[in-house]
């Protein structure tokens, strides 16, 4: 009984531990985004360069995500995420220190690359924090990010304002974050492979069931990305609103998103994932029908919440559905990762090019079918659904427990 009683509190423990390096990850999005005009400024690059130079982060993710996996394995869970989380703290210096163009393009490909490496990681040990406790939390913890992310943001914002140097910025929020987050990483799940287990490879396609999943995520991401780059744009240009309102409804789609993903877990825990992730689609689309049809600025900012609101979990829930829909969860989270941040990656483009082909408005009645595919496809995440029957595990070889 002891036993059993110190197996729940360490894993309680590592709950907390982890929703900690969600919001440390969180918190350097949050700070770098705030001085990217400082940053453009000191590397001397025009609008357009900087266009370029801020898709070498998705770019870089995209190649490193599929080495978190042999590094989880090599080291063990603990002890890759402590280092791929310094990592990622560290990177932050690197963009404001870049003089030009090419080390900018650089600076921020390895950003990338080490955020989406740490991402993987706390995913899955998040994934598996979940499965011990047998309750969603994956939601919660991508609520963790993103207040990690509203703090960063708002000290960014201050040091900002008070016009203080972005490389002393950067370099004082790195060494608080990197200590934090080793320290957090102190009580996380220590997973260790089994001695007989194969190494994963070092670059593998994801498998099957993880690009089923990923297409979910992919439809979430892009309406994600396409409100929060284009939801401003489209209150002031289709509805001649002011420049406060519509930044006003850009700062409501947020809102609404973190709201909805700190509470999400108890509703993923009463109605399970696959039920969620339809209702969500379902709202997400009658927001996006709202949003292409309103003349009226107060309806297409409800069409923006209700949009929010429909998506929050979802990618959250596909990262679960992930870790449970194979026998290396780090690979298919990693497959699932990098499809999301490849929709995150063309979606203001692909927004900005039809509009200028077409219109704001037609670019969103395709956000509106993207989010019906939400309510069509949510199946394909009943790997994660917890309301399946519970299968019980026969032993704890398959998993290893934790050590404090």
């Amino acid at each position: 009984m002891s036993a059993v009683v110190d197996e729940q509190r360490l894993v309680k423990r590592a709950r907390y531990a982890v929703a900690a390096v969600f919001a440390v990850h969180g918190a350097v999005t949050g700070s770098f985004a705030t001085r990217v005009p400082w940053i453009q400024d000191h590397a001397g690059v025009s609008a357009g360069q900087l266009g370029l130079a801020l898709a070498f982060p998705a770019l870089g993710a995209s190649v490193a995500m599929p080495l978190a996996g042999g590094i989880s394995h090599r080291f063990g869970a603990r002890n890759a995420l402590r280092a791929l989380i310094a990592c990622w703290t560290l990177a932050l210096t690197l963009p404001s220190l870049a003089p030009n163009l090419l080390t900018l393009c650089l600076a921020l490909f390895t950003f990338g690359a080490t955020a989406g490496m740490a991402d993987v990681a706390m995913n899955a040990l998040g994934v598996e924090v979940e499965n011990r406790l047998d309750r969603s939390i994956m939601s919660g913890l991508h609520g963790m990010w993103s207040a990690g992310a509203l703090i960063g943001s708002a000290v960014g914002t201050l040091a900002a304002h008070l016009g203080s140097d972005a490389r002393l910025h950067h370099a004082l929020a790195a060494a608080t974050l990197t200590f934090l987050g080793v320290l957090a990483c102190q009580w996380v799940l220590d997973l260790q492979p089994a001695e007989d287990e194969e190494p994963p490879p070092r670059f593998a396609l994801p498998p099957r069931s993880a690009l089923l999943i990923g297409a979910v995520g992919f439809c979430a991401v892009f309406a994600e990305g396409a409100s929060l780059d284009w939801s401003a744009v489209y209150l002031r240009d289709q509805l001649d609103t002011s420049a406060g309102l519509a930044a006003a409804c850009t700062t409501g789609f947020t809102l609404t998103m973190a709201l909805a993903r700190i509470a999400g877990d108890k509703v993923v825990d009463r109605y399970g994932a696959v039920r969620t992730v339809r209702s969500g689609g379902v709202l997400a689309t009658l927001g996006g029908l709202l949003i292409v049809v309103s003349d009226q600025p107060a309806v297409a900012m409800a069409g923006f919440a209700l949009l929010g609101l429909g998506i929050a979990v979802v990618v959250p829930l596909c990262f679960a559905a992930a870790g449970r829909s194979g026998p290396n969860p780090s690979q298919a989270i990693a497959g699932v990762a990098t499809i999301t941040y490849t929709s995150g990656l063309v979606a203001p483009g692909a927004i900005g090019g039809l509009a200028q082909a077409t219109s704001l408005m037609v670019s969103f009645c395709v956000v509106t079918v993207l989010a019906s595919g939400l309510a069509v496809f949510a199946g394909v995440l009943r790997a994660g659904d917890r309301d399946r029957p519970k299968v019980s595990r026969p032993d704890d070889a398959a998993v290893p427990e934790p050590r404090s």
